[in-house]
């Protein structure tokens, strides 16, 4: 079963609501707690399904997160709200992500619990390290279809190519493209006028 991380409830003291964090959200508050300051330095820490996972942050890796992050605000404005390697909570048991790029809905705001809101999230890419294609392929894939994410896009410096994933639909992408690096990121059916260039993206 699918227990959404977002759900709360409320207790109303002196007219104002308090989130309460579900059990789910106090696990996983509890393992990133005890990970804080163990992580090596260049190391991006993430839990799938309660896994915890420690992956080397490489050249290949920041480069191409630059140019996405460059791309998002040449079409959107320097004010366009992306987060890189923050925690995001997603559905399902113990998944606290960290998304190399999440581009926020205009208007996003922290839920009350002061986490941002998988629900206000446009698109998300990851950008694959040694280590992360398990994840970044398989079963983060699956949690952003069941969130609903409505563009996902995996750069791949080892392979040179992307693949966008659109249309989430029942835990599912219907829709797969793949690209090699040198063609044209065509975002246009979500984002009017909005593809983004790979010619320069790093090999690695």
């Amino acid at each position: 079963m699918t227990i959404s991380l977002e759900r709360t409830e409320t207790i109303a003291t002196d007219g104002m609501e308090m989130a309460e964090p579900t059990e789910n959200q106090q696990r996983l508050d509890g393992l990133f707690a005890r990970l804080e300051g163990a992580s090596p330095e260049g190391y991006k820490t993430e839990i799938v399904g309660g896994t915890i996972f420690m992956s080397p942050q490489r050249d290949a890796h920041w480069l191409t997160i630059r140019q996405l992050l460059r791309a998002l605000e040449d079409r959107f404005g320097v004010d366009v709200l992306v987060l890189s390697d923050v925690r995001i909570d997603f559905p399902g048991k113990e998944n606290g992500f960290c998304p190399d790029i999440a581009k926020f809905a205009d208007g996003a705001k922290k839920n009350a619990l002061g986490r941002w809101r998988y629900q206000d999230i446009e698109l998300i890419a990851e950008v694959i390290s040694q280590g992360t294609a398990v994840n970044d392929y398989g079963p983060k894939k699956a949690i952003y279809a069941e969130a609903g994410i409505p563009v996902y896009v995996i750069a791949d410096p080892y392979l040179g190519r992307c693949r966008v994933f659109t249309h989430p639909q029942d835990g599912e992408y219907l829709r797969d493209l793949t690209l090699k690096y040198g063609e044209p990121l065509d975002l246009t059916h979500a984002f009017p006028g909005f593809s983004i260039s790979t010619e320069n993206f790093p090999r690695d």
